[in-house]
């Protein structure tokens, strides 16, 4: 197919805003910065969905970047889309094939894409000389490549070697610096999709200038993912509502028996030192579900913080943790949310996830929600449509709200073109 295009072959649309300017970085280029019909075009997007009996089991990533491919289509792009499924560790998987997102991907699109069944080659050149304006293929999942993971410089030019421009929309893989994210940009005119642009400019927003007051909820499992977000949020927040198992470790940082709950021990001293420096702005759980073990027919009670019998472990916030969390959220302006609050999966344990995540929805608040297990929490509350954001991003989401700079928008931002 030749070479990769030279990025002064392609002229940019004059007047184009740019997103993304948070901490004084450049700006990202975007779609309106590229002229886009006729060409090729090599579209990284998020199709790392779960699958169950050979079909799609959750697409709401597939419906995310539909607006990008309507875009695109409509001015007459061919488009070539990549992306990985699971962790294959540079081998082909049957199982991990994208033949099942190519499928559901038609449906949603309303017209056949075509699933080729390698991502670099021959074959793959020669079916992507035969696209025509409007049309869609999807490549093979690229990390059968292990030049992918380890962002092999010639892997990154060969698939860059299929197009005359690229498109990065796959926020949730941004922070991976892989050939398919990261390398393949400086081979191409690269630009960020509407998603991309999307997530970037919603999540800078509130991590750079929330509207006060400004609340953000913390739970999951551990706190030592957490520490450089709790950090970064601490310059913003007015309360921080803990919980979720990492609760734990700083329920019993304070003091508090916390019977057989996940404990991270040697992060006690950090969660000490955290409370002692917010003081009342850190809200911890003062009731909590406890079981015997984490099972939906296992005995269960609630108990006041304090009070939680040695073999037992807290599973999830109590009513009244729910109505000190629900009177933080009252009259807030803004709303980070990132992990559940307890097992949200069993129902015994989803009451304090739940209820939280109804408040965000009759709330007037900004309200933005990031994690893979919080986003599948709102969804199955129902109130997904109902919030201002839901990314699509879980470590890419919570590296960003830390303030580093994710590898694939660096690579997006104006002084990171190419030639």
């Amino acid at each position: 197919m030749g070479a990769a295009a030279d990025a002064a072959d392609v002229p940019e649309r004059p007047g184009s805003g740019h997103p993304g300017r948070g901490e004084g970085r450049p700006p990202m280029r975007t779609l309106d910065d590229l002229e886009l019909e006729g060409r090729r075009v090599l579209v990284r997007v998020d199709l790392n969905v779960p699958l169950e009996k050979g079909s799609v089991a959750d697409d709401t990533r597939l419906r995310e970047i539909l607006p990008t491919l309507e875009r695109l289509r409509g001015e007459g792009a061919r488009i070539v889309l990549c992306s990985h499924l699971g962790r294959p560790e540079g081998k082909p998987r049957d199982e991990l094939r994208l033949d099942p997102v190519a499928r559901r991907l038609s449906e949603l699109v309303g017209r056949e894409i075509r699933k080729l069944d390698d991502c670099v080659g021959a074959e793959v050149s020669d079916a992507i000389g035969e696209m025509e304006a409007g049309d869609v293929i999807l490549l093979e999942n690229t990390r059968f490549h292990r030049g992918e993971e380890d962002n092999d410089p010639d892997f990154a030019r060969r698939l860059a070697d299929l197009a005359e421009l690229y498109v990065n929309d796959a926020f949730g893989a941004a922070h991976r610096a892989h050939a398919s994210t990261e390398g393949v940009a400086h081979h191409l005119p690269a630009a960020a999709g509407l998603l991309m642009v999307r997530e970037v400019e919603t999540l800078e927003a509130v991590r750079e200038d929330p509207e006060p007051p400004f609340v953000a909820i913390l739970g999951g499992a551990k706190v030592s993912d957490k520490i450089g977000v709790i950090q970064r949020l601490l310059e913003r927040v007015d309360s921080l509502l803990i919980g979720g198992a990492m609760a734990s470790t700083f329920l019993k940082a304070a003091g508090e028996r916390v019977g057989s709950s996940r404990v991270e021990d040697d992060h006690l001293e950090e969660a000490r030192t955290l409370l002692e420096a917010t003081g009342e702005r850190l809200v911890l759980p003062v009731d909590v579900v406890v079981a015997e073990e984490m099972d939906a027919d296992a005995r269960r009670e609630t108990v006041a913080v304090g009070e939680v019998p040695e073999e037992w472990q807290i599973l999830d916030v109590g009513p009244e943790t729910i109505q000190a969390f629900q009177k933080e959220l009252q009259g807030a302006r803004s709303v980070l949310w990132n992990g559940p609050v307890g097992a949200f999966e069993l129902d015994p344990f989803a009451g304090g996830t739940e209820s939280l995540a109804k408040a965000l929805a009759e709330s007037d608040a900004t309200t933005v929600v990031g994690g893979g297990e919080t986003a599948s929490a709102v969804g199955r509350a129902g109130v997904k449509d109902r919030l201002t954001h839901v990314s699509t991003g879980g470590g890419a989401f919570l590296e960003f709200m830390e303030g580093k700079e994710l590898p694939g928008v660096a690579v997006l931002r104006v002084e990171g073109d190419r030639d």
